[in-house]
């Protein structure tokens, strides 16, 4: 199982300030997203995530120069979140460096946009759902009834769709549901949030997911980056 590094994008800086040596009083702090990128990478990260956060505001990337700096530091794939749903905001981030692209939960309602968006993505596209039922139960669907975890991901999967990340903010995720969609479902399924401890990353790892997104837990130090790798092994 993959664990991929996060870092959120605000302005062009990291979210959250990364001093990989605090515990020790080595080292120097560090909002650079390129230099946590590469820290990353050398300790054997093979993905980098990003979340843009101003783009997931304003519904358009704006971030493409970090993602740029990011991109040409890093010699790995660059996932990237926010502000992405449509083709011609894809095309920019691809253009900028990124290689791998997430699309809010909105698009679902929107099969023309999926698919124009599948045409210039292809495999490297994914889409992003917050499985938890009190997130289902606010959003505002346009049909006439709540859709359940398991009908958006058919739907999904039916649209060309072969990439999910499933967020969970600080909610631990539902096992046994994960493990019934990567055994119902073709498609390669990444959890994002909610993953506390290394026991939290070894259920993951069981249930069949093809990767994990962690982001501050890892920048805080809160989990050791070669300890993940090892427990998700």
């Amino acid at each position: 199982m993959l664990v991929i590094p996060s870092i959120d994008l605000r302005e062009g800086r990291s979210r959250v300030v990364f001093w990989p040596g605090v515990s020790a009083g080595t080292g120097s702090p560090t909002d650079r997203p390129e230099r946590i990128a590469r820290r990353f990478v050398e300790l054997g990260a093979t993905v980098v995530h990003l979340v843009d956060l101003d783009g997931a505001r304003s519904g358009a990337p704006a971030n493409l120069e970090a993602v740029g700096r990011i991109a040409s530091t890093v010699a790995v794939p660059v996932q990237v979140a926010g502000g992405l749903e449509g083709a011609d905001r894809i095309r920019l981030a691809f253009a900028a460096g990124a290689t791998r692209v997430v699309l809010a939960m909105s698009v679902v309602e929107d099969p023309a946009l999926i698919r124009d968006c599948l045409a210039v993505a292809g495999d490297w596209l994914a889409v992003g759902l917050d499985p938890r039922p009190e997130r289902l139960a606010a959003f505002p669907w346009r049909r006439p009834a709540v859709p359940t975890v398991e009908g958006l991901v058919g739907e999904l999967v039916d649209h060309g769709v072969r990439r999910l990340v499933l967020s969970h903010g600080g909610t631990r995720p539902d096992d046994a549901l994960l493990a019934s969609l990567t055994r119902s479902f073709d498609l390669d399924v990444l959890v994002a949030g909610g993953i506390a401890d290394l026991d939290g990353i070894r259920r993951l790892r069981d249930a069949g997911i093809r990767g994990i997104i962690l982001g501050e837990p890892l920048l805080s130090g809160a989990i050791d980056f070669p300890a993940a790798l090892e427990a998700a092994a």
